[in-house]
């Protein structure tokens, strides 16, 4: 099965060619479309002020921003991480020009040379749910994935609420916590039981219910002028 990565991106802006830059990236892995753990998570001092738009979705302040590395220092680290991988990504377009600008400005390659595709999940709702709102915020309330702790945009969270939109959108699954145990098809599985150690009771009908039973037939008989399918067959199965 191919190693899939749940990919979200916070940046300064919404321009990387007008000199935005990235702040975090957070990545989720799935294999065989289950959780790993193997994740990323990194925040970048992106050498300038966020603007104000974009501050009040993310909240990642300068100042909290300072200390944290730049994006050139891990750049090789994070295309090992990607490498063969399939990206999946909301609105794939915009994160994948940022990174591209970024892999650039550290002298790397660009993003689809060293990944093995790339997976819009917002293309892909758009194609299930025409005409519909298909934010992320928006497939979480339709999925029912709970998106209670997403108070400002964060990129490992949104990478975390979208791994579970992606699987919903793909199969029905409910949510990643359901365990798969093998990934053997389900189909055409034959288990045989021997029924020959089970001891079945055989339970005699006692005389209220045979009582009853009469009265059913009784009623049969008269309503069918004495044809009773029932009598037929026992009065043959008797001879």
């Amino acid at each position: 099965m191919t190693r899939q990565i749940v990919l979200d991106t916070e940046t300064t802006g919404l321009s990387a060619e007008n000199g935005d830059r990235i702040i975090e990236l957070g990545c989720v892995e799935l294999y065989n479309r289950k959780l790993t753990g193997n994740d990323l998570h990194i925040y970048f001092n992106p050498e300038r002020e966020s603007h104000e738009d974009a501050l009040k979705v993310h909240g990642l302040t300068t100042d909290f921003l300072r200390d944290k590395p730049k994006f050139a220092t891990l750049g090789n680290d994070i295309v090992e991480y990607l490498r063969d991988a399939e990206l999946i990504i909301h609105n794939a377009a915009f994160d994948v020009g940022f990174l591209n600008k970024e892999f650039e400005l550290a002298g790397l390659p660009p993003l689809r040379s060293f990944v093995g595709e790339v997976t819009d999940t917002l293309a892909m709702a758009k194609t299930v749910y025409p005409g519909k709102r298909n934010s992320l915020d928006a497939l979480c309330d339709r999925f029912g994935v709970d998106r209670s702790n997403r108070t400002f945009h964060g990129a490992k969270l949104d990478a975390q609420l979208l791994a579970d939109v992606y699987i919903n959108l793909t199969r029905g699954q409910d949510a990643l916590l359901i365990d798969v145990a093998t990934n053997e098809p389900t189909q055409g599985i034959v288990i045989t039981v021997d029924l020959s150690t089970f001891q079945l009771p055989v339970l005699v009908a006692t005389e209220h219910e045979l009582s009853a039973h009469e009265e059913v037939l009784a009623q049969l008989d008269k309503s069918s002028n004495g044809r009773t399918l029932f009598r037929q067959i026992a009065e043959k199965a008797v001879a």
